[in-house]
């Protein structure tokens, strides 16, 4: 059984493990189940990932590692014409990633700076770029926003790693991805091509990478926004996490016909529904 698994708010919440969710997945792992890490979040790289997941416990190889960061990366690889040069708001996992492939990467920090310095010409701080690439960007300024913009009004493609409205940690909520996307969006005037959740493209990469079609899959996740979404739209199973984003309330409110497979409120329960499934 293949299983796309979320992470935050699944596997963990900022730096604290959801209790026994690792367990989980390390059991599945050793009964023959393919263990692989879907997420929204850009800011982080493949090898950072490996790190934090193994020191949880969970199973986890680099190669199990498809971040929205990782799938816009390939997505720019594809493209055509060529993208060679992207200016990117977002964090450093986002701009290894596209490094990763050969993109020539320009930092909104660094033409923010420029922007500043030489009268705000924003052609003039950015140059020209093929691509502007917007992920989570914890240091955004209105400087970022306004060279973003300005490439995409002259034309640059614009992708958006996610659209994320909000981002789950221990303590709570903190604005997502969407929210930087939302600001470039509306000061371009430009609808981005968005790569995550609940687009199916980071889903298919994920199972495409070992080989298996993305319907044969289990999605596990918390989001009624992203996660469950995208497996519907891709014919997939799904199981709903309620330790993260989506409460029992929210759920209740949802269509049948936009609910997932099954729902689990904690790691107990996830078990015994993956036993069910497989």
């Amino acid at each position: 059984m293949l299983l796309l698994v979320d992470l935050d708010g699944v596997v963990y919440r900022g730096a604290q493990p959801v209790p026994g969710v690792a367990a989980v997945l390390t059991a599945r792992a050793a009964a023959g189940d393919e263990v692989v890490y879907v997420t929204n979040n850009s800011m982080w790289y493949r090898a950072d990932y490996v790190t934090r997941l193994s020191a949880m416990g969970a199973p986890v190889t680099p190669d199990r590692i498809v971040s929205s960061a990782r799938a816009t990366a390939l997505y720019l690889r594809d493209l055509q014409p060529p993208v060679r040069r992207v200016l990117v708001v977002g964090a450093a996992g986002l701009v290894h990633e596209l490094q990763d492939v050969g993109l020539e990467v320009e930092n909104s920090g660094d033409a923010a700076e420029r922007w500043t310095a030489n009268g705000r010409d924003a052609e003039a701080a950015t140059g020209k770029v093929d691509a502007v690439i917007v992920g989570l960007d914890l240091e955004f300024t209105y400087a970022r926003l306004a060279v973003a913009a300005e490439a995409v009004r002259a034309g640059a493609r614009f992708i958006a790693t996610n659209r994320d409205p909000v981002y789950p940690l221990e303590h709570g909520l903190m604005p997502g991805a969407g929210s930087v996307v939302a600001a470039v969006e509306t000061a371009s005037g430009v609808t981005p091509v968005s790569i995550g959740k609940p687009g199916t493209l980071l889903l298919e990469v994920a199972a495409h990478a070992l080989g298996h079609n993305v319907s044969e899959a289990v999605m596990i996740g918390d989001s009624m926004v992203t996660d469950i979404p995208a497996a519907i739209a891709v014919g997939a199973r799904s199981i709903l996490m309620l330790t993260g984003i989506t409460t029992a309330d929210e759920l209740a409110r949802v269509p049948e016909s936009q609910r997932p497979t099954a729902v689990a409120a904690d790691a107990g329960e996830l078990a015994r529904i993956l036993d069910r499934l497989a």
